[in-house]
């Protein structure tokens, strides 16, 4: 049993936790949590590190796994939440290539522009999934997607939804390239709901502040608007995405 936070491995873990630059070098990341736990691809997995009570209740669970028993003090200084539920895991990054993401007929992306709120990219990276989108793709200053709060609001999607970063300038040669129509954003778009979405297309979202730089605005195809009623000018970046791709959805009609 680990019983120190000098301990080597409980280093590791709590470095990870807190570098993105670290999670980068090393191509690792850490989950917490039984639920997002289960959802982690066997061939991902590195190592668990678990209290002995957690270990006593989910021995089905962890059967088969490579695991540390850490005393509950330890894991809870290693944890980025308040009340860790007695398991940690060590997980390695995925290894995406851009040109993976045409493997679904009629690709439909969400394209991110300097997204910096955790619980943003999680949502949308969640999002993503239920409407069935191809991909997320993301700028390199978009907030990382390893952030142990991005992780977390994920829900486990960031195990199946697949994503990529890269520069823009290499974003939109991919989708010019291959014929998906770009859609941004913006404050003066056109109604989003009078566009045709059924053929391969691409959402950008920009920055929660300052929406989409102006140089992306000036090379989507099309500029789009999410109509609104009252006094307000725009929607939190998740739920505009969520609008958008769920519109998508509808049209190419899925179900």
């Amino acid at each position: 049993m680990i019983t120190s936070v000098t301990n080597g491995q409980i280093k590791n873990l709590i470095k990870l936790q807190k570098s993105g630059k670290y999670r980068k070098e090393q191509q690792m990341f850490v989950v917490e949590g039984l639920r997002i736990f289960k959802e982690i691809p066997k061939e991902w997995l590195i190592k668990a590190y678990v209290t002995e009570e957690f270990l006593q209740k989910q021995e089905e669970l962890l059967k088969d796994v490579p695991l540390e028993v850490v005393a509950p003090n330890v894991l809870k200084e290693a944890a980025d939440t308040k009340t860790p539920q007695g398991v940690i895991a060590l997980v390695k990054m995925p290894n995406y290539s851009i040109t993976s993401f045409l493997q679904k007929e009629n690709p439909c992306f969400i394209v991110l522009e300097n997204l910096q709120d955790p619980g943003n990219l999680g949502t949308i990276l969640r999002t993503s999934e239920g409407a069935g989108m191809s991909g997320v793709l993301m700028s390199e200053d978009t907030v990382d997607i390893y952030n142990p709060k991005v992780v977390r609001s994920t829900m486990g999607s960031i195990f199946r939804v697949p994503f990529y970063i890269a520069p823009m300038e290499e974003i939109f040669t991919f989708l010019e390239e291959n014929s998906i129509t770009s859609y941004g954003a913006h404050l003066n778009g056109n109604n989003f709901y009078q566009e045709d979405y059924t053929k391969p297309c691409a959402f950008f979202i920009g920055n929660e502040g300052n929406g989409l730089t102006e140089e992306t605005t000036e090379r989507v195809n099309k500029k789009i608007k999410i109509p609104m009623h009252g006094q307000v000018e725009s929607l939190n970046a998740a739920i505009a995405g969520t609008v958008l791709m769920y519109e998508a959805m509808r049209q190419r009609s899925i179900f």
